[in-house]
């Protein structure tokens, strides 16, 4: 994969990044059991597929100490993003995430996660979707500033979503944004625009469907958009698409036999077509899956014909 320039950080990463939250275990949000040396083979081929970026948070159970674990010895060879404002907490066996959004709380947050990881610093700090009265926006900042004075952080982001989302390109102080998006959930197609053109890095999740416990759109509605968009049709058949350097009345071509394409590559590759992506996250516990996943990646944006058809379908299915 061809390395971008995640924004103005300078930070030369992969397209296709890896979500740690599948790491987390059983005890935290419905997760799935994962053993010990499952992880360690999930990690490791992470970075032999050539994946140098990884996205965790003191949320997602077990996936800091993991990544501490198995991969502490490779620490050169990818970038580490974590996030803070996590407070969690264990209830009857089970861990319950909640957001304290304080000074102390950040604090904590990085030292304990370096500890786990076994590092001196992280590539990105970012504020884990910082919402509700409590929330001094300033404070946290001028905290995280800090954190990066002390050289715990290269650079400082925030994960969020809409309508907080602008407020924070706004305050033009964040390096990095994390937003959902997929040809699935394209609500925040326009936002991403705006976060890329103020010159930060674009880290986008859930970009083959925007799954996890904070989907704001069910899984039966997502196939149910796949089923009415018709997107089957143009993942399974291709589609024509005009040749490089053709004119509009170039006589268009289907794609030779062979480069039909699974759904999860058609949407993935639908994501990294949005000119201001510059990194997906997409979390596995399959080494298989991560295989296709950066089979797909490797094969870049899809062409752009059959992108704009992809959009066109979806907004006439939502529409």
């Amino acid at each position: 994969m061809t390395k971008k320039k995640l924004g103005r950080t300078g930070l030369l990463v992969t397209p296709l990044g890896f979500g740690a939250m599948e790491l987390r275990g059983p005890t935290i949000w419905g997760g799935r059991e994962v053993s010990d040396a499952q992880a360690e083979a999930v990690l490791h081929a992470v970075l032999d597929g050539g994946i140098n970026f990884i996205d965790t948070s003191p949320d997602y159970g077990l996936a800091e100490e993991r990544i501490g674990r198995f991969l502490a010895g490779r620490r050169g060879q990818y970038v580490l993003a974590t996030k803070c404002g996590c407070d969690v907490r264990q209830v009857d066996g089970l861990w319950e995430t909640h957001h304290v959004w304080t000074r102390d709380r950040l604090m904590r947050n990085i030292e304990e996660s370096l500890a786990r990881m076994k590092t001196d610093h992280v590539d990105i700090l970012q504020l884990h979707n910082p919402r509700g009265e409590d929330v001094d926006m300033d404070e946290l900042v001028a905290t995280l500033k800090d954190i990066q004075a002390q050289g715990l952080t290269r650079f400082i982001g925030v994960s969020h979503t809409l309508p907080m989302l602008d407020e924070c390109i706004r305050m033009g102080v964040f390096d990095t944004f994390q937003i959902p998006y997929s040809c699935l959930e394209p609500g925040h197609y326009d936002a991403i625009t705006r976060a890329g053109e103020s010159g930060a890095g674009v880290i986008i999740r859930g970009g083959i469907a925007k799954g996890g416990p904070d989907s704001d759109v069910p899984i039966q509605k997502r196939v149910d958009l796949w089923q009415v968009a018709k997107l089957a049709e143009l993942a399974e058949e291709g589609m024509p698409v005009q040749p490089a350097g053709g004119g509009s009345q170039a006589p268009k071509k289907k794609p030779p036999a062979g480069e039909k394409m699974m759904p999860a590559e058609m949407i993935l590759r639908h994501t990294l077509s949005h000119p201001h992506c510059h990194a997906t996250i997409v979390g596995t516990l399959n080494v298989e899956h991560l295989k296709e996943n950066i089979r797909a990646a490797e094969k870049g944006p899809l062409p752009q014909d059959l992108y704009e058809e992809v959009r066109r379908r979806v907004a006439q299915a939502r529409g």
